[in-house]
């Protein structure tokens, strides 16, 4: 209406046109307030939607906590039961450690699995483990005979070891408290890697003919150095003849040394070879052919702090 004034006269074709504009604006304004109508009805059908989501997460919320309340009053009626199961166990393990001790100092020979050697405290302080004619291991104090005579008689006992089997069967710890000596120790270990295959790491090699076992000094140096890490290879050499005296010694001279003439790129040496000769007398053990059998493990003396 202002721009038909300002031209002064108003004409039929220019009010005509002012109503056709004002049509179309008119449409304009309907197809924009149908559309924001239509973005209106989204939005509420939205929020309905995110307001029953979070009924639905506030119910599942409040479910949660109380089956965690739930939880942790299981947990701590567990805590208590576990807690009294403990003390109870622990005074009955107290009183059959101090039944076992009785008997097995009244002469019981007692089952290995079912004795606790590390608790178990007897006159003496120690324990002998044998085995019997039925092939079970038992625990004992040294050479006490069982008065019932249960699983025949002693197969083998601990003192019927040579002192480097007896060594060879203790843990680390009793190990090192027996034998002040490295070279002792790793003497022992020697002797666990060639007749265990739990080790691992065994140096021993299969002979012929006479001999049924052997190492090479030379892998021996290299054996200790894997055992002792830091060990430089020059004392690792010198412990090598220190190790081989005390395997001599500790097998009562069952094992021995012979010397090899080796050839390698073109050059010949000779090295050492610490040996067990075949049919060679061990106890525990039978000689078949070139390989040596190991008959029912008997194990070595635990002490008890």
């Amino acid at each position: 209406m202002c721009e038909l004034s300002e031209h002064g006269e108003i004409t039929t074709d220019t009010l005509a046109e002012a109503i056709e504009d004002l049509c179309e604006q008119n449409r304009r304004l309907t197809e924009r307030v149908d559309t924001l109508g239509d973005v209106l009805e989204k939005t509420q059908d939205e929020l309905e939607r995110l307001e029953t989501e979070k009924a639905g997460l506030q119910e599942t919320n409040e479910r949660l906590r109380d089956r965690l309340d739930d939880c942790e009053e299981a947990a701590t009626r567990l805590d208590a039961l576990t807690d009294a199961a403990r003390k109870r166990s622990g005074v009955n393990k107290q009183r059959i450690e101090e039944l076992q001790a009785r008997e097995l100092e009244k002469g019981a020979h007692l089952l290995t699995e079912t004795v606790d050697h590390h608790e178990v405290n007897i006159d003496g302080d120690h324990l002998e483990r044998i085995t019997k004619d039925d092939g079970q291991t038992y625990y004992r104090l040294p050479q006490s005979e069982d008065p019932l005579e249960r699983g025949g008689s002693v197969a083998l006992s601990h003192g019927d070891l040579l002192p480097i089997q007896q060594l060879a069967q203790m843990d680390e710890e009793m190990l090192r408290s027996t034998a002040n000596s490295l070279p002792t120790r790793l003497a022992a270990k020697l002797w666990r890697a060639r007749t265990d295959s739990s080790v691992g790491d065994n140096p021993w090699e299969s002979g012929c003919k006479d001999i049924a076992e052997y190492v090479k000094a030379s892998d021996l140096k290299h054996w200790i150095r894997r055992q002792e890490p830091g060990t430089s290879e020059t004392y690792a050499k010198k412990l090598v003849s220190r190790m081989i005296d005390a395997v001599l010694d500790l097998s009562n001279h069952r094992v021995a040394v012979r010397k090899r003439t080796e050839r390698k790129n073109g050059l010949e040496y000779t090295e050492r070879r610490l040996i067990l000769p075949t049919g060679v007398e061990i106890p525990g053990v039978t000689s078949g052919s070139s390989e040596l059998e190991q008959a029912p493990e008997t194990a070595g003396v635990h002490s008890h702090p």
